[in-house]
């Protein structure tokens, strides 16, 4: 498969599918789900440039650190010692990748908006903390160093998520006082078939192809754990 993708037969979509397989992941299981990269940075332009390297996230580092802001507050939290010596370390409490994240960016598509209504005792979790819009996911994921969910693979291939649908209430943000319906998209997406159309075509752009073997290394590779992953600021709880 490697080989495969080395020569471009297969596309960076199938290659992450494949290796997502292998690791043992899978649609079956919202624990161990497939696991994709936030691959893009912009999504506030009016236009989206996928010539321009600028738009692109830095896929050599963990999602909690691609805002270095936040290495600092990583790092302390690595170096925090457990009196009782029981807890490893760690940098993230969290997860890039777990069954409540699932259900949060599907939440508007069955079996999805039950599992989670089931995960939050018989309702919908509070508007807030909905997935509601694409910009302020990525803006809280830069902001908080302990939200460090990367994506699922429908962000590159289905735009019925990104709709109500079904017409769920999901409740109104309580600041704007905005009703959650259809997720915001960004300003250079027209619609969710639009944004799956352009988000796909960035995650197959030549600047991904070149860069998509440093996130492998963190996900998939040898910076998963030891001194390759502290040194990366890679490892979780």
């Amino acid at each position: 498969v490697l080989q495969k993708w080395v020569n471009r037969e297969i596309s960076n979509f199938d290659y992450l599918i494949q290796l997502n397989t292998m690791a043992g992941r899978t649609y079956n299981d919202l624990a161990q789900y497939p696991v994709f990269p936030w691959i893009l940075r912009d999504y506030t332009s009016e236009e989206l440039d996928l010539n321009n390297p600028a738009v692109f996230r830095d896929l050599s580092k963990p999602i909690g650190v691609v805002n270095e802001k936040n290495a600092k507050a990583v790092k302390e939290k690595y170096n925090f010692e457990d009196p009782l010596g029981i807890i490893d370390k760690f940098h993230y409490g969290t997860h890039y990748s777990n069954a409540a994240g699932v259900m949060h960016y599907l939440i508007r598509v069955e079996p999805f908006t039950t599992l989670h209504i089931q995960l939050q005792s018989g309702r919908f979790d509070c508007a807030d903390r909905q997935f509601h819009s694409i910009p302020a996911t990525w803006q809280a994921l830069m902001d908080n160093p302990n939200d460090v969910k990367e994506l699922i693979p429908e962000f590159f291939y289905f735009p019925e998520f990104l709709e109500n649908q079904n017409g769920f209430n999901l409740g109104q943000l309580q600041i704007s006082k905005e009703v959650v319906n259809d997720v915001i998209l960004p300003k250079w997406a027209h619609s969710p078939e639009d944004f799956i159309y352009k988000h796909r075509k960035a995650l197959e752009s030549e600047y991904v192809s070149a860069h998509l073997h440093e996130w492998i290394d963190l996900i998939f590779g040898y910076k998963q754990r030891g001194p390759a992953a502290v040194e990366a600021l890679n490892v979780f709880y």
